[in-house]
């Protein structure tokens, strides 16, 4: 039986999800056509591939040309880089045909409306949160990109920025305004997304090292198993803001 509690917090989520029509559930880091296959057939709105060699999941050219084509528009293709200069997001785009260009590195607000403007495509930036102050430059961003993706920000000494598995305070998003869509990042696994979602209120949540038995290794039954319990999200808060029906 659901507390008074519950019953609130589901209807809170059930309030933004019907403000952003419905949860965007994508699976980043993807590498090979198994999981790729598990992903797109769990009902994934998303896939993303990383294009960063410090990155047990980075992708050659080839093996992101062969996984794009069995994507064949179930989902949205999201590549990700991390400072990637004009040649290297060309022959991504090339051999990936994205639907979406995740920036997930350092870029500057004006980078991202060159990006936009030299390769047509929609913009997803990640800001890297771990206080308050980490969003200083968010309304900037929020000008240019197509969405925002809150991430856990990196420890200094990290190769890479972000698919590490650490969380951020969500609090630090409560009551969060934002004209364009976000997401969030960072930790998420089956057992905390909806947490997340309720805290946060994102319309759409990322997850790569939460669906992995090791760096890079996706599980096929993690992969299910996020995807079963971000999809319950919306169930059960809209049965909740129906009483129960």
């Amino acid at each position: 039986m659901l507390t008074n509690f519950g019953i609130g917090a589901l209807v809170a989520v059930s309030q933004m999800m019907q403000e952003e029509m419905s949860l965007i559930v994508k699976i980043c880091g993807l590498s090979t056509r198994e999981t790729l296959s598990v992903a797109l057939d769990a009902g994934a709105d998303m896939v993303g591939f990383v294009f960063f060699t410090p990155s047990p999941r980075h992708l050659a050219l080839e093996t992101a040309r062969d996984l794009g084509k069995l994507v064949k528009g179930r989902a949205e293709k999201v590549a990700l880089t991390v400072d990637a200069d004009d040649a290297t997001l060309a022959d991504i785009v090339e051999a990936l045909q994205p639907d979406i260009l995740q920036l997930h590195g350092h870029e500057s607000v004006a980078r991202i409306g060159d990006v936009r403007q030299k390769f047509s495509l929609p913009v997803m930036k990640a800001i890297a949160v771990e206080t308050v102050s980490d969003l200083a430059s968010l309304s900037e961003y929020a000008g240019v990109a197509d969405r925002i993706l809150f991430d856990a920000r990196a420890p200094r000494e990290a190769t890479r920025p972000g698919g590490l598995g650490a969380v951020f305070d969500w609090h630090i998003l409560e009551n969060l305004k934002l004209a364009i869509p976000y997401m969030v990042s960072g930790g998420l696994h089956a057992g905390n997304v909806t947490e997340a979602v309720r805290v946060t209120r994102a319309g759409g949540v990322d997850v790569s090292s939460g669906v992995e038995r090791a760096p890079g290794h996706k599980d096929p039954e993690m992969i299910r198993a996020f995807i079963k319990a971000a999809r319950r999200i919306a169930h059960e808060a809209t049965m909740a803001a129906q009483g129960g029906r």
